[in-house]
């Protein structure tokens, strides 16, 4: 395990763009990105697009008009868990 985070970006829908803001702030190309709830409507922003590794819940992608980034991956709930374990640190931006 190294040095790497995961940020659930878990903001309204008015307040993800500020929140999109610092994560440019605080990310570095090891960490992870999951959008949930409202943020999920940012999965076409280019501030989540240029991220390495993005993911959204499956339940929370069906909120969307369109379809996924081929770049954003759908988790389930055992998946998400998954990711989770795979982090010493687990930071979420609302």
């Amino acid at each position: 395990m190294s040095d790497k985070t995961l940020y659930l970006i878990q903001s309204s829908f008015q307040h993800t763009d500020a929140v999109l803001n610092q994560l440019e702030s605080i990310y570095s190309i090891h960490d992870s990105v999951v959008l949930m709830g409202d943020a999920v409507l940012f999965a076409q922003d280019p501030r989540v697009l240029n991220k390495q590794r993005v993911a959204v819940l499956e339940n929370d992608a069906e909120i969307l008009v369109g379809s996924l980034p081929d770049q954003i991956q759908k988790l389930s709930y055992d998946q998400f868990a998954d990711w989770v374990l795979d982090f010493k640190r687990c930071i979420r931006l609302n």
